[in-house]
């Protein structure tokens, strides 16, 4: 089985699996980092809690994997294909998912601090807390990626950079509750970013950057925009 192939090739020291099927393959708790797995078929894989730290999934389908908690610290996930993926708490912070494939994908309470997805396909993603963690975004490069219907509620997008992203009918409100906590793009740059019929209720954009920005129909109540940088490039002033 290809599953016996990597773990009793990387026990003896080699690191290169590009294009190896492990379609299905059960790998929890398994220590990968450095691995070589570009072009890989990994779809409906079970990885939960491993560690791809520094690893190479280029160009690998990940399509229905379950990742929960698992580690991809300084990764290399450009192009990758994750479809409907399961990132529950999944650590990717510093890794290059630029041009990835994050479609209704469930990424509830995954860290991505410091992460390149840059043109990312993230339409219909969920990035709701888990019960432990919010989903953290903060200083993520999102530049032109699509969040189209995107669930982003109660995220932390601090010094996040959305230029140019598309963020439709996306959700960043609020949550609600006893334990609700607010959206916070707090100096997040939204420069030329879509964000039509995105429902923005009682998110925090303090010093956020909207110069450029589309906000048709965008829902603003109690929306804190302290010293925000509005589409026109003028400072939002509170009437």
């Amino acid at each position: 089985m290809e599953t016996e192939t990597i773990l009793t090739g990387y026990a003896v020291g080699e690191r290169q699996f590009s294009r190896i099927n492990l379609q299905e393959a059960e790998l929890i708790k398994v220590n990968l980092s450095n691995v070589d797995l570009t072009a890989a078929d990994l779809r409906q894989a079970r990885l939960g809690r491993s560690n791809f730290g520094h690893a190479c999934l280029r160009s690998a389908d990940l399509s229905e994997s379950i990742l929960w908690g698992t580690d991809f610290t300084q990764a290399d996930l450009s192009q990758a294909v994750m479809r409907e993926a399961d990132l529950s708490g999944a650590i990717l912070t510093q890794a290059n998912l630029e041009k990835a494939n994050l479609i209704k994908s469930i990424l509830e309470g995954a860290n991505f601090s410091g992460a390149k997805l840059r043109h990312a396909l993230m339409i219909e993603v969920d990035l709701r807390p888990a019960s432990d963690y919010r989903t953290n975004l903060s200083q993520a490069d999102l530049s032109y990626a699509d969040l189209s219907y995107a669930n982003l509620s109660m995220a932390l997008l601090y010094q996040a950079k959305l230029d140019g992203a598309r963020l439709s009918r996306a959700n960043l409100s609020a949550g609600r509750g006893e334990n609700a906590l607010a959206t916070d793009l707090t100096e997040a740059s939204l420069r030329d970013a879509d964000l039509s019929y995105a429902n923005l209720t009682g998110a925090i954009l303090h010093r956020a950057d909207l110069t450029g920005a589309d906000l048709t129909g965008t829902i603003l109540t109690n929306t804190d925009l302290r010293e925000a940088k509005m589409p026109d490039g003028a400072v939002y002033k509170k009437i």
